[in-house]
């Protein structure tokens, strides 16, 4: 079959270990289903892979790619849940598996014509949503749920800060929080993006580090290192800064001091379970919310997409069609 895949590791110029070609077909293993990829998306664990970011040399070459929509052995559309794990283990949760993994670190992933997976890992794609659509929601929008409906702890007509305009965790956070009522800001380093998330329904977009003109109850943080003491100084006495990622880096001053006489909390949070996403994907077919699409490339221009995502020319999601 045709596939993407991660040849290389260079920390320093990722791109150079993507190529483009014959890969053997997935093989099959009991309790699990094959899928016919109709759709993919890219995410930043993509580029964090081809960095080495979770990934070994030795379990190279592999196929790229968490996230995918398709059709699966018995004819049906399905979306495939990116974290292969034990949820037993994880007390009923998957991602609290220790060993759990995503697609494209252990097992082959999405960036190719067909993808194998636990049979368990497949969601039912609902007939409103397009291949394309729903294969942007198992890994970013599947993190911004469970943010935002789980990790948070926010009231209706709660207020927040997003940081990183443009991103796909940020975009999902902004569309999704200001449809259930919360007054959104944002932070964008360019007029574009600012201007994406004011569309995308934020109260306001302001440029990184800027001011607001109120304190916020939760602050989203996915970048890390260049947002946190922006996100420190923007919360209320009792706030909460909920992250998962720290695209820049993840050593910033932790602002203890002012962590503990504010009585802040900081929640860390990571993708979501198979069950969260089945009800991610009726959330979207009900309220008629959709991950904004930055480009759509058939499968074989996967390089185009991956450097627009790491020169951050994006503002949504990079689709790959099969």
């Amino acid at each position: 079959m045709f596939a993407i895949t991660a040849a290389r590791i260079d920390k320093d110029n990722p791109t150079s270990g993507l190529e483009a070609g014959e890969h053997p077909d997935p093989q099959p293993r009991d309790g699990w289903a094959t899928v016919t990829v109709r759709a993919a998306s890219l995410n930043h664990h993509d580029l964090f892979s081809l960095r080495g970011v979770g990934l070994s040399e030795d379990r190279l070459p592999i196929v790229l790619g968490c996230d995918a929509a398709g059709v699966d052995e018995d004819g049906r559309e399905v979306i495939v849940h990116s974290v292969v794990g034990d949820a037993e283990t994880g007390g009923g949760d998957e991602t609290l598996d220790p060993r759990r993994s995503l697609l494209s670190e252990v097992y082959d992933g999405t960036f190719a014509e067909k993808v194998a997976v636990p049979r368990r890992n497949l969601v039912p794609k609902p007939a409103e949503l397009s291949f394309e659509e729903a294969a942007c929601l198992p890994t970013a929008w599947l993190t911004a749920y469970r943010m935002l409906f789980e990790k948070a702890g926010l009231q209706p007509g709660s207020t927040l800060l997003v940081q990183g305009a443009g991103g796909g965790v940020a975009g999902a956070l902004i569309r999704m929080a200001s449809t259930v009522g919360h007054r959104v800001y944002a932070t964008g380093r360019s007029a574009e993006k600012r201007a994406a998330a004011l569309e995308l329904g934020a109260h306001a977009a302001v440029e990184p580090g800027e001011r607001l003109p109120e304190k916020v109850d939760v602050v989203f943080d996915s970048v890390g290192q260049a947002t946190w003491g922006h996100s420190v100084r923007a919360l209320r006495p009792g706030g909460r800064i909920v992250t998962c990622g720290a695209t820049s880096g993840d050593a910033p001053p932790a602002e203890l001091t002012r962590v503990f006489f504010l009585q802040l909390s900081v929640v860390g949070s990571t993708m979501g379970s198979r069950d969260q996403l089945q009800r991610l994907a009726e959330f979207c077919a009900r309220t008629g919310v959709r991950p904004r699409i930055d480009r759509t490339l058939p499968l074989s221009r996967a390089l185009e997409g991956v450097t627009a995502m790491e020169k951050g020319e994006l503002v949504g999601k990079v689709v790959l069609t099969v």
